[in-house]
């Protein structure tokens, strides 16, 4: 279809709010028109520093010529069968990769679907066959998707679960490590025992389920000691320890998956997100004992492993070996960390700057207080930075932590360029606030 020029972003969102429900938000009034690397510009030629990644999905940047090239090869064949039905030799090859890539010392099996819920929906399928067991703990903050057993995963109500219930029974949440709100590795675990004293016996849970860093909850990780605990509460009570690496995963925290860090290995990880830079597609990865739990036919879908999108991943994978961009992730998230923590060295708003690898937040509260989050502060600093041409994103449990998610293939110069307009967004913002 070939674009009016008079299009505008007003125009366009005239026809957005006529034609979509209220519930599909969107958090700038903007419609991009084209994009390269970590820039895009909007229908009306304005160009942004996208520092948002489509919301951690663009760790390779936006197209990249050698995932248009896979993906151009690969239209010229075939663009679906289902897998089901006709195989492919690109998802076995992706399998195989991701196999070797995830941590553990044992024999490993994956399969594919299109989303980062569909993925965690079938972990906890496949923790299920396998344990014969129904109940599963997730935690306070985590982001699990938007579908039914994701939602009641999910440990944030606002906006992801009002309104949409009943959830699928025996989902139960602990409490997740959050030093600087006071709640230690400690009371996590603690939290957990309570669960088994007060609600659910262990011998009844399937699984545990967490993020290695809560991505909508506020950025928060859990440490290689934290995760080393629960892996040793799972092998005690014969309980599943799943990895949600949508967010995480595909080399955003500087290691190809985050738990790579955590030094024990879970039993099932989930990615999705920039496994295939900007192509649906998710995966589900763990012990082939737990994988082959399920039975013929109970796992699948008809789009799952589209092969547009099983070809941008390998592509992906061959990026990241070619470009070093795991080096180049440990290294924006230096740049970043850095920046961002001179930044609060000059503002008591800024509680904490925190991250692992390139994926870094910080978080902003009232009187250098940070029980006192400051969402208007979060809120006004956003719309400020679009102003100046910076996309950021805003997350947490009080919605007062600004994410960074910046492609890493962006320069210096422009990583450098999108921090000095955070801190002139900041300075704006503050001086409004007390105009």
């Amino acid at each position: 279809m070939q674009r009016e020029s008079h299009f505008t972003n007003a125009a366009l969102m005239a026809r957005r709010r006529a034609a979509l429900p209220n519930g599909l938000g969107q958090g700038f009034e903007i419609f991009a028109d084209r994009a390269e690397g970590a820039e895009v510009w909007d229908v009306e030629g304005r160009r942004y520093i996208d520092f948002a990644g489509g919301i951690a999905v663009l760790n390779t940047g936006h197209r990249h010529p050698a995932l248009m090239k896979a993906v151009a090869e690969q239209l010229e064949r075939f663009t679906h069968t289902c897998f089901q039905v006709l195989a492919y030799e690109s998802y076995v090859e992706l399998a195989e990769k991701l196999n070797a890539m995830a941590p553990g010392n044992f024999a490993k099996k994956s399969f594919f679907l299109t989303t980062g819920a569909e993925a965690v929906e079938n972990a906890i399928k496949v923790a299920r066959a396998y344990t014969k067991r129904s109940a599963v703990i997730a935690f306070g903050g985590g982001f699990h998707g938007r579908t039914l057993m994701g939602m009641a995963l999910t440990g944030k109500v606002v906006p992801y679960k009002a309104g949409f219930g009943p959830f699928p029974a025996e989902v139960f949440h602990a409490k997740f490590p959050n030093p600087l709100h006071g709640v230690s590795e400690d009371d996590a675990m603690a939290s957990l025992d309570a669960l088994f004293k007060y609600d659910v016996e262990p011998a009844r849970v399937a699984a545990i389920i967490l993020e290695p860093v809560q991505g909508e909850g506020g950025f928060y990780a859990a440490s290689p000691a934290f995760a080393q605990r629960l892996r040793a509460l799972c092998d005690q009570h014969g309980i599943l320890l799943i990895a949600d690496e949508v967010q995480t995963g595909a080399g955003r925290t500087g290691t190809w998956l985050a738990c790579e860090q955590w030094g024990v290995a879970p039993d099932i990880i989930t990615m999705a997100k920039s496994l295939a830079g900007g192509m649906p597609l998710s995966a589900v990865i763990g012990k082939a004992e737990v994988m082959d739990a399920a039975a013929v036919g109970g796992l699948g879908g008809t789009y799952a492993g589209n092969p547009l999108a099983c070809a941008s991943a390998l592509a992906v994978i061959d990026v990241f070996e070619k470009e070093n961009l795991l080096e180049r992730s440990r290294a924006v998230g230096e740049r970043l960390t850095r920046r961002l923590q001179a930044l609060q060295a000059q503002h008591n708003c800024i509680a904490e700057v925190r991250g692992l690898g390139a994926m870094v937040a910080i978080e902003l509260c009232k009187n250098g207080d940070p029980h006192q989050p400051d969402a208007d502060l979060t809120k006004r600093m956003v719309a400020e930075a679009q102003k100046r041409g910076l996309i950021l994103l805003s997350c947490g449990v009080y919605a007062n932590v600004i994410r960074v998610l910046v492609p890493l293939v962006a320069s210096d110069a422009l990583l450098d360029e999108g921090l000095d307009i955070m801190a002139a967004s900041l300075t704006a913002s503050l001086a409004a606030a007390q105009a």
